[in-house]
């Protein structure tokens, strides 16, 4: 069977299955998607091509949603699905957890080309450029113009990020900023004004090097390449040329520029200073130490608010505050999450019915419930206005920080974010040179030098697919 299966084509491979399963009248794949009568979900021509019918049972159209989202915003996710199929008697949503941005995204590489791939797809914004250059989708631009859909509700900086070329090519769904968290009680025992979180590089420095003492760590950042991204988007630098990937395709990463040097060489100067841990890794362990008060700053995203409050327990007060900078900046953070996408080799019935749910989920209300609960930012002004938001913020003023934040970052193309198609990619090998760095085996410019050298080869050899 192994040898047979080497053989084959993916393909006909596929072919096979849906002339096999098709027999029997239902078929299961990836995401426990269920093709009724042995349909293949498609648009109407495809369909018919091999006998099949158009996705409805019932006059029910079926919408397979596949996403990222696990444990209990996995939970809030499906909670917001069957509000909506309660109230859509003739849309059913199916929501497939797939792993992470990155498994599901290679998941739905390996199925374009054949017709067992989601409806709708929800992809980490690191994928846009991708998914643009895939031709497997259809822009959101184009239901939006056709409902004559008032975008004008939706934050403006958060669409932009989504927008390339002045299309909007995929609706946006969670969205958050990395944030520093510290301990209010360590900075008070240090003598430190607890409400006054350090912003620039010099001040967060001296602020490390006084609470770091008794075995406890001023600093411990893990080595994502994502914040590296950040800081120096907040000195107002593009992370690709092009006007960051949006005046035209990116041919260049531009991470090892000066904006870059003087991040990392700021964090291994923590480091060397004995005021920081050096990281091995992401950032799973600082969140660890950091509830057991064995460090007092960090750095994570706000959608892990909750989950910080919720491990540290009441223990001691957390503190919040805004990315650091160097003091002349003019930038600001970048909007990071995910976005929902229509895959464009469904029938336009599907396409719609997926197009429903996702305006759904960008009401005020669906919004509002999905950020108390997760942490993530809503991306609908008016949610901010509902109760149900105004008391959270009075029971947990932490999650305004990251509100402000973005609220107070400059619009440029270094805060609108970069694209490129081995975004992905690029970030393996910069963790690899922040590793690098923060370890002594090279300098900040040899690390980032070296790393820019990989991904601009990946990004040439990218590029020559799309021509």
């Amino acid at each position: 069977m192994k040898l047979f299966q080497r053989k084959i084509s993916i393909p006909a491979y596929f072919i096979i299955l849906v002339l096999v399963f098709g027999l029997l009248g239902v078929y299961s794949v990836w995401g426990q998607q269920n093709v009724v009568k042995g349909t293949v979900a498609g648009n109407a021509a495809q369909a018919a091509e091999i006998g099949g019918v158009e996705p409805l049972v019932n006059g029910v159209k079926k919408v397979v949603w596949w996403h990222s989202m696990s444990g209990e915003n996995g939970q809030v996710v499906d909670r917001l699905v069957t509000s909506f199929n309660a109230a859509h008697k003739d849309i059913k949503v199916e929501a497939v957890f797939q792993g992470s941005y990155f498994d599901s995204l290679t998941k739905l590489k390996a199925s374009i080309g054949s017709n067992l791939g989601p409806t709708m797809m929800q992809v980490y914004d690191i994928g846009t450029r991708y998914m643009i250059d895939s031709k497997a989708i259809t822009p959101i631009q184009s239901f939006v113009d056709k409902d004559k859909y008032d975008v004008s509700q939706m934050d403006e900086a958060i669409l932009n990020y989504y927008r390339v070329a002045n299309t909007l090519y995929s609706m946006p769904f969670n969205t958050s900023n990395p944030i520093l968290y510290y301990n209010k009680d360590l900075f008070k025992a240090a003598g430190l004004n607890p409400d006054k979180p350090p912003v620039l590089y010099t001040d967060l420095a001296q602020v490390a090097k006084k609470v770091t003492k008794d075995g406890v760590a001023g600093a411990y950042f893990g080595t994502h390449s994502w914040y590296m991204e950040q800081l120096i988007a907040n000195q107002g630098a593009e992370l690709v040329n092009l006007g960051n990937g949006r005046d035209g395709i990116a041919t260049e990463w531009q991470l090892n520029g000066e904006a870059g040097v003087k991040a990392l060489t700021w964090w291994k100067g923590l480091i060397d200073s004995k005021a920081a841990i050096h990281s091995a890794g992401k950032s799973d362990e600082s969140k660890k130490m950091f509830a057991e008060g064995k460090v007092a700053m960090i750095f994570d995203t706000t959608a892990g608010l909750r989950d910080i409050l919720d491990s540290v327990d009441g223990k001691f007060e957390v503190g919040t505050g805004f990315f650091p900078k160097p003091a002349d900046d003019v930038g600001g953070v970048v909007v990071s999450g995910a976005s929902n996408w229509i895959l464009n080799n469904k029938s336009d019935a599907e396409q719609q019915a997926a197009w429903a749910f996702m305006k759904y989920l960008s009401e005020p209300e669906q919004q509002a419930f999905f950020h108390v609960n997760t942490g993530y930012f809503p991306i609908t002004e008016k949610a901010y206005e509902l109760p149900i938001v105004q008391d959270n913020m009075k029971q947990f003023p932490q999650f305004k920080t990251a509100i402000d934040q973005h609220n107070a970052a400059k619009q440029n193309q270094a805060t609108q974010g970069g694209v490129l198609g081995v975004y992905p990619e690029a970030r393996k090998l910069t963790e690899n040179a922040i590793g690098q760095a923060l370890s002594g085996q090279k300098t900040p410019q040899e690390a980032l030098d070296a790393a820019a050298l990989e991904i601009n080869a990946k990004i040439d050899a990218y590029n020559k697919t799309l021509k």
